[in-house]
C-alpha cells in the first residue's frame, strides 16, 4: 500500500474531526452562556468565570506563535529541497520537528522576555 493512499484519508478525516470538535465546543459554550443569562444565573462570580475563560482562550501572542511555527516549518521544507536523502530516510521528519521546535523555543523566549518587563 502506498503511503499517499493511507495519508490522504487520515489527514482528511483528522481535519474534519478536529473542525467538528471545535465547532461543537464553540456552539455548546455559546448555548450554555445564553441559557444562563436567560434564566438569570449571571452574577458577579459567573461573569468573572466567563471573563477568565475568555482571557485564557485568547492569547495576545497567538499570531506570533503560529507565524514563527509556520516560518520555521516552511524553512525546513525549503531546506529539504537542497539536502539529498533516501526516500525511506527519517531525515525529513527530524528536520521538520527540529525546525518547528526552534520556532516554539524562539516564541517561548520572546514571550518570557516580554513578561519579565
Amino acid at each position: 500500500m502506498n503511503t499517499n493512499e493511507l495519508l490522504m484519508p487520515v489527514s482528511i478525516l483528522g481535519s474534519l474531526g478536529v473542525s467538528i470538535y471545535f465547532f461543537t465546543k464553540v456552539m455548546t459554550d455559546y448555548i450554555l452562556k445564553k441559557k444562563m443569562i436567560d434564566k438569570g444565573f449571571v452574577n458577579d462570580e459567573t461573569q468573572a468565570i466567563f471573563k477568565q475563560h475568555a482571557s485564557a482562550v485568547t492569547n495576545k501572542y497567538s499570531s506570533l506563535k503560529w507565524g514563527l511555527i509556520t516560518l520555521f516549518a516552511g524553512l525546513s521544507l525549503v531546506l529539504m529541497e537542497y539536502i539529498p536523502f533516501d526516500s525511506y530516510s527519517p531525515l525529513p521528519y527530524g528536520l521538520f520537528a527540529v525546525s518547528v521546535s526552534i520556532g516554539f523555543l524562539i516564541y517561548y523566549f520572546m514571550v518570557k522576555q516580554s513578561a519579565d518587563k
